[in-house]
């Protein structure tokens, strides 16, 4: 697969259409998880959490910034996302081409009756083979967005005033290197596991689900792509939301106890249990189920489209 090109503009298509549409399931995400203990770290009363209901923190959104107020911050997830989903993309069907020319990670050739035109022009490797691309790819892209992630997450929190995101990218940079790569660590150990499960999950879901509703179509062919991705991303979100947790608060608190990975799990403990690891699991769970389903289905129908 050497059409770079094709990838990178499909890839960005994808990333476009998917924040777009989903920008308020992150912003009210980051708004839940942002907050168990701030009252707690600021004041000498008992520190007692009341939990924020997804309904109040809308309704809260919504009556200081309108309907508006719920897609704050695109801007900064565009930044992120069209960049981030189009290289992300690219770099893991190119690592899945690079890898498939292996005997290694090479699925053996099996006859079947699925019509392989409609069913998907991307690389084909071993469970083993798309665990490892997945974590890979997403660790390494994870790295080097990390400045925007922060941006992206910073800008959707109500803890910063931040007016433009101009002023907020420069309040960044001044802060240092260190700053910019703040909440790394957790982004890398929630990435990993769910881009590796996620590859893993999709195309084993994809591969059963074209045996028995066989696409004769791209249309057809790109429902099965979003009923597919969209249980992938349910799975692999489901088993990493703990560390998304603690990446927010990692990235938008400022407090002693939120500048370290290890302190910001022991806060996390001591304020929530076990129950703090799942804030906002609801929100980022539609959100991937639903991110996961948009983004393959546009990212292989434009693939298809133009190879076939």
């Amino acid at each position: 697969m050497k059409n770079v090109g094709q990838q990178i503009t499909s890839g960005a298509l994808s990333g476009f259409t998917s924040t777009i549409a989903l920008q308020p399931f992150d912003l009210l995400k980051t708004r839940l998880q942002q907050g168990d203990s701030y009252q707690q770290c600021n004041s000498t009363i008992d520190p007692t959490f009341h939990s924020v209901s997804i309904l109040k923190t809308t309704r809260e959104v919504l009556e200081s910034n309108g309907v508006r107020g719920l897609w704050r911050g695109t801007a900064a997830s565009l930044m992120r996302n069209i960049p981030g989903v189009a290289l992300y993309m690219t770099s893991l069907t190119q690592l899945r081409s690079l890898m498939a020319s292996t005997r290694y990670f090479t699925v053996p050739l099996v006859p079947t009756h699925t019509n392989a035109t409609h069913n998907s022009v991307l690389p084909k490797l071993t469970n083993t083979g798309n665990l490892v691309a997945g974590a890979t790819t997403r660790v390494g892209v994870g790295l080097l967005m990390n400045p925007l992630t922060l941006l992206k997450a910073r800008y959707e929190s109500n803890i910063y005033a931040y007016q433009t995101l101009s002023g907020a990218f420069s309040s960044l940079v001044k802060s240092g290197p260190t700053e910019l790569l703040r909440g790394v660590s957790a982004s890398s150990l929630r990435d990993a596991p769910y881009a590796g499960l996620f590859v893993v999950f999709y195309e084993s879901l994809k591969k059963h689900a074209s045996l028995v509703l066989i696409p004769t179509s791209h249309t057809q062919s790109s429902m099965l792509h979003s009923g597919s991705a969209a249980a992938a991303g349910a799975l692999a979100t489901l088993a990493t939301h703990p560390f998304d947790v603690i990446k927010t608060k990692l990235q938008v608190r400022t407090e002693s106890q939120y500048h370290s990975f290890t302190s910001t799990v022991r806060t996390i403990w001591r304020y929530r249990g076990i129950r703090g690891y799942f804030d906002g699991a609801s929100l980022r769970l539609s959100r991937k189920v639903l991110s996961s389903a948009i983004g393959w289905a546009v990212y292989e129908f434009i693939l298809m489209s133009v190879w076939t």
